[in-house]
């Protein structure tokens, strides 16, 4: 299963009770969602557990929120086509991490790994558009640039090691 951490402001947003905590032990299937302002828009920040990839969607609509899950596959497809992964890759990765549920954010390290990388999209938002929800361009920055990862050795980007978890399922 697909697990999908929602923070406390997200929990607000989308108008739900705090969901349990996730029993998923393979983090390349779970996924840590926040919302952040970015010029005064109302944005997503979705940050995978294992690799610390990172998208953004910008500008969300209050009625979007409501399907949370919708939006977050919507911009998880946009992204990782528009990172050069082919769309049966993504339909893979979809289809073998099965229904999608939603918890608690993911532990320690992974809120870590959210914190860093709403940092490198503040460090970044000159790439932000705010004219469409898709953001490639912030994307391929806060995802092309060094940063240690817990699991990985050395130096690395968020999309080398998505290729890397992607091509170990």
């Amino acid at each position: 299963m697909m697990e999908l951490g929602l923070t406390v402001p997200l929990q607000r947003v989308v108008k739900i009770k705090p969901p349990a905590c996730g029993i998923e032990p393979d983090r390349r299937f779970c996924w840590d969602l926040h919302v952040i302002g970015l010029r005064g828009y109302p944005c997503l920040l979705a940050v995978h557990c294992h690799s610390r990839y990172t998208f953004v969607r910008c500008d969300v609509p209050p009625l979007q929120w409501a399907d949370v899950a919708g939006l977050f596959q919507e911009g998880l497809f946009e992204s990782f086509t528009a990172a050069g992964f082919s769309r049966e890759q993504v339909a893979g990765y979809l289809q073998r991490a099965g229904t999608i549920g939603l918890t608690r954010t993911h532990g320690r390290r992974e809120v870590a790994f959210l914190n860093r990388a709403w940092e490198d999209v503040l460090a970044l938002d000159l790439c932000l558009d705010p004219s469409h929800q898709k953001q490639p361009l912030l994307d391929h920055a806060v995802n092309t640039r060094p940063c240690r990862c817990a699991g990985f050795p050395g130096l690395g980007t968020g999309l080398e090691r998505m290729e890397s978890s992607l091509a170990g399922l």
